[in-house]
Parts: C-alpha cells; structure tokens; sequence
C-alpha cells in the first residue's frame, strides 16, 4: 500500500515539473528545462564485462572482432613442478595465480600491505622488463621470506607483451 501511495505521489510530481509546477521549483536550484531536458535525451548505455583487475586489460580488435591478447607464463611451484598458463594483457600475477590454482596468497589482495605474494622471477632478462619497485613495494620485499635480487610481489608484475615466456618461481616458504 505504501509503494503504491508513493509510486503515485512520484508520477504527480514528474507531471508537475513537466508542466512548470512553480512549488516543485523550490525543491531544487536548478531550472526544470534542465531536468526534463536531461531526462528526455537520456540513454542507458549496457554494461561490459571486464576482468577484475588494478589495471585494466587491454584488448586487441581485428576485423570487429574483440581477441583478449595473452602471454605464456611458467610458475615454478616449490616442489620445481612447472605450470605453463596463458595470462591476458594487463592482468597481475598474483590474479593470474588465483585464477589458475596455483598456491600464491596474496592476503592483502594486492594492496601492498603483504609480502604473501612474492615471487622470484627466474631470468634477470625479464627482471629488467619490468619496472623498478616503488618504495612500498621494496618494504614489503624486506619482510619476505627466501628474497632473492630478483623478487618481486606478484600483484605488482602485470602481463605486458613483452613478458611472453616469463618464467616465476614460488619460495619454499612464506
């Protein structure tokens, strides 16, 4: 009963401001023009679906067609068991981990407040891809376990072209 009353009561005011009701006027700063102008030219837009990530992915269109861009990404678990994964463009590490089942934490989830995501990157070729640590970055690296010169957080290691074939090992411990 209520809704009903109120559903009513919001249909008399649309009305009223459509017609230039001088008391709705008040309600508000703004001219009614502007109101009912916005409303009658407004449309809504669908939503796409984008991987949940700190950084978006990026996408490659061909010929109308949209084709998430991978890399090809080994983990190198404790146990030195190799898991080869395909990575999209812009996704971190420590996602792509996640999602692939592969035992790396991340319980900050990647807000830089843990060093549970550490990964040692096994070739310094593509150590020197990456960009250098920021200072929140080498604080948490000081709190890992088994760090090596080239450890790095995994959710600050994002796919990137030239990443295709990286090779990440897993500590011992955390």
């Amino acid at each position: 009963m209520a809704i009903s009353k109120l559903s009513q009561l919001g249909a008399q005011m649309i009305k009223s401001l459509e017609k230039g009701a001088p008391g709705l006027l008040l309600l508000t700063s703004r001219p009614r023009a502007v109101y009912t102008h916005h409303f009658r030219n407004c449309s809504l837009q669908p939503l796409k679906h984008e991987h949940f990530s700190t950084m978006a992915a990026n996408k490659a269109e061909e010929d109308g067609n949209e084709e998430e861009q991978k890399i090809s990404v080994t983990f190198v678990d404790k146990d030195g068991e190799e898991k080869h994964i395909k990575v999209p463009i812009g996704l971190s590490m420590l996602e792509a981990a996640l999602e692939n089942d592969i035992e790396l934490e991340g319980a900050c989830e990647g807000s830089l407040a843990c060093s549970t995501c550490h990964v040692i990157v096994k070739d310094m070729e593509y150590y020197n891809k990456l960009e250098d640590p920021n200072d929140e970055e080498n604080d948490m690296l000081d709190l890992a376990f088994g760090l090596t010169e080239t450890s790095r957080l995994g959710c600050q290691v994002i796919a990137k072209p030239e990443l295709d074939g990286i090779r990440l090992k897993l500590p011992t411990g955390t």
